[in-house]
Parts: structure tokens; sequence; C-alpha cells
């Protein structure tokens, strides 16, 4: 008889990945760095644990979206408060803050409670080419067709 398998912390080895996210469509890119948040491109890969790595995108100022989701996709949010309900198109929060596009739809695919809380902590975004962490050595991820 076949039994699970269930990671165990000592097997689990966390890695850096770098994707560069120039000229890239933004679905596409998220559901790729989601997958190797959550650990599912591991064979060690299981449900109910971290066994992902972390991710760092650059030029996340120069994604592509395609179709009309520049002028018709809105980001809402809302306070609780009466009156409190805010709205924002694409196309401003991209110019403004292009490393919140990347991430929302990042968090938006990984699971909600205190799992998708720590997996999107391993997530890094950076709007232009600089980052902070070069002393690791991150993995290059290939382009994304």
């Amino acid at each position: 008889m076949k039994k699970t398998y269930t990671a165990k912390q000592e097997d689990i080895k966390m890695k850096w990945y770098i994707a560069d996210a120039k000229g890239q469509v933004l679905g596409r890119l998220a559901t790729r760095i989601a997958a190797i948040l959550r650990g599912k491109h591991k064979p060690i890969f299981t449900p109910h644990l971290d066994t992902g790595d972390g991710v760092i995108v650059i030029n996340a100022a120069q994604i592509k979206v395609t179709g009309r989701k520049l002028k018709q996709k809105v980001y809402r949010r809302y306070s609780g408060y009466p009156g409190g309900q805010r709205e924002v198109k694409l196309e401003v929060l991209l110019a403004k803050k292009p490393a919140t596009v990347i991430r929302l739809a990042v968090e938006r695919m990984l699971p909600g409670g205190p799992l998708g809380s720590d997996l999107i902590k391993k997530l890094r975004v950076y709007a232009d080419d600089k980052h902070e962490l070069t002393g690791i050595k991150p993995i290059v991820l290939e382009a994304i067709k």
C-alpha cells in the first residue's frame, strides 16, 4: 500500500529566483510566480506546507496587459465606513505604483489564511532593474512566451 508523501522540515530547501517583467504579460507572469512561491515546481510539494521558493521581480513598470484592461480594469478597496469605497484604474496604478500591480495579481492567486500570508512575504517586486538582494545569487527565470 502506497502512502501519501509529506515533506519534512529538513527536506525543504529554499532558493531564490529572479524574473524580469519587461515585456511579459501580467497574468502569465503572475501564475508562474505564484506556482514557484507555492512550491508546485518541486517534487516535494505538500499543499498544507510552505515548500516554495522566493521570487524577485524586476522591471515591473514595463509589464504588458492584453486587450482593453489598461482602461477597463478597476481595483477596488473598501474601508468599511460609509463612502469609504475607493477605485483606481489599472492605467493609473501602473503609472504610480507598478510594483503593487504585480503584487496584487500574485497575492490573489495564492491561498488565503496564514499559509498565503507566509508565501507572499517571499515576493520582492521592484519597478526598475535595481534590487538590493544581489548577495543571494538568484536563479534567472526564463521568459514566458
